[in-house]
């Protein structure tokens, strides 16, 4: 899953994110969502969560 819908996404989910720092370069960070920050639905660059670590961005990949 692509991270773009908010009801795929969960508190304890495994997911790959995109910090703000490495927008332009694209790399990905791991980690367990904490907190889901997106209040709508859908966002196209994909959902914004704060990591259990505290790192904030945007989910680019769910794993199951």
């Amino acid at each position: 899953m692509n991270g773009q819908k908010r009801s795929d996404i969960y508190a304890g989910a495994d997911v790959d994110i995109v910090l703000k720092k490495d927008q332009r370069s694209g790399t990905l960070t791991r980690g367990i969502v904490k907190d889901i920050l997106t209040k709508s639905p859908n966002h196209p660059h994909g959902i914004k969560v704060r990591l259990e670590d505290g790192q904030v961005g945007r989910v680019k990949n769910i794993h199951s």
